[in-house]
């Protein structure tokens, strides 16, 4: 039952424009309407031949999805008790990764079978303990339901038996193919002690045009969708550098003129750059330094030095995907160009480019 706010005869106990509502018709039966509507928004998404849906959200950005998750994510809801049921479907999402959809439908389905038992006179707290009595005898039920169990969490083929169905509601059809891209990518990313702790962001997709869904491949490692800076493209067991800031020449806050009477004093003028820059790149290369990935740009004076010291130069504007690849190599993200020591280098066994579809991935 709802609270019950106490009504003052006195001076008013709250600010103008607010509702007092109590009672089965008032409260109860408007939160199961409301929690009936936002299950018929997804309800007809539901399984592997559900329908899409075409979202607009504030920003003016399309969706067409029948992924629950995300059609509740882009929905402002602001029903308190629907906005419960998102919620829990929030929960469901970040527990397990799907069943969203099956969350809010039966939550609304359990409220509107209460719905009838409150109009026979049941109190609601005597719904609720039932639904708690029903939830015990559920749960001792699905043990004795289980066709098939994941054993060992590092082999492929035992986790295909749980990843199988949760793509078929998506990807139906391809679930074959996917499912076992998938197995092999969680596999090698699963903490070889504790399978708990397994961290979802160490499982990345790079999509690239062209070319078919039967081409995707699982790569150990970390791929960008662009070439290397440098001409150099390849290197192997190489200790690897990832700068945050720009590799180049710092550029001072303050405009000023300089006055060139000769071309003497034209070269003169850059001579004191190029030699601090090549001093840097030097002192990378004799320390052992073969990949450098930098967050930030990469100028042109820096390039022709590495191109001198065949050193592979890697662009990376993303600071999420140079956090990812820092934790990849073992390096630590410097602020600063300077030789790093050797706990902040990383190392990787190969760094190569290669063309798919067109397009250079490293």
């Amino acid at each position: 039952m709802a609270l019950r706010v106490p009504q003052s005869a006195g001076p008013q106990l709250f600010k103008e424009g607010y509702k007092n509502l109590q009672g089965l018709e008032e409260v109860i039966f408007r939160n199961i309407q409301a929690t009936k509507e936002m299950s018929e928004i997804t309800r007809t998404s539901f399984g592997p031949n559900g329908r899409n849906k075409m979202i607009v959200n504030h920003l003016e950005k399309l969706f067409v999805t029948n992924d629950a998750a995300t059609i509740i994510r882009e929905l402002e809801v602001v029903h308190p008790a629907a906005k419960l049921i998102v919620m829990a479907s929030q929960q469901q999402e970040a527990e397990a990764g799907d069943g969203t959809n099956y969350v809010i439908i039966f939550a609304s389905e359990l409220l509107q079978k209460a719905e009838a038992l409150l109009r026979m006179g049941l109190h609601p707290s005597e719904i609720a303990r039932g639904y708690e009595l029903a939830l015990d005898a559920a749960l001792e039920g699905l043990e004795t339901l289980a066709t098939d169990s994941v054993g060992d969490w590092t082999q492929p083929s035992e986790l295909l038996k749980a990843i199988r169905t949760a793509i078929a509601s998506k990807q139906y059809g391809q679930e074959e193919l996917l499912g076992r891209l998938v197995a092999e990518a969680v596999s090698a990313a699963m903490p070889a002690r504790d399978h708990t702790r397994f961290n979802v962001d160490n499982v990345r997709v790079v999509k690239v045009l062209g070319g078919a869904l039967a081409q995707s491949q699982v790569v150990h490692g970390m791929v960008f969708p662009r070439s290397p800076e440098t001409a150099c493209r390849r290197a192997q067991f190489a200790k690897v550098a990832v700068f945050a800031c720009p590799v180049d020449m710092g550029q001072t806050e303050t405009k000023g003129t300089v006055l060139l009477h000769n071309a003497a004093e034209m070269l003169d003028y850059t001579k004191g750059e190029e030699a601090q820059m090549e001093a840097a790149i030097r002192e990378l290369h004799e320390a052992g330094v073969k990949a450098l990935v930098c967050g930030s740009g990469i100028g042109d004076l820096a390039i022709h030095y590495l191109n001198r010291y065949d050193m592979v130069a890697v662009k990376c504007p993303s600071k999420f995907e140079l956090r990812r690849l820092s934790r990849v190599v073992g390096a630590s993200p410097l602020a600063r160009l300077g030789v790093p020591t050797a706990e902040e280098m990383g190392y990787c066994d190969e760094l190569r480019t290669d063309e798919i579809g067109g397009d250079r991935v490293t």
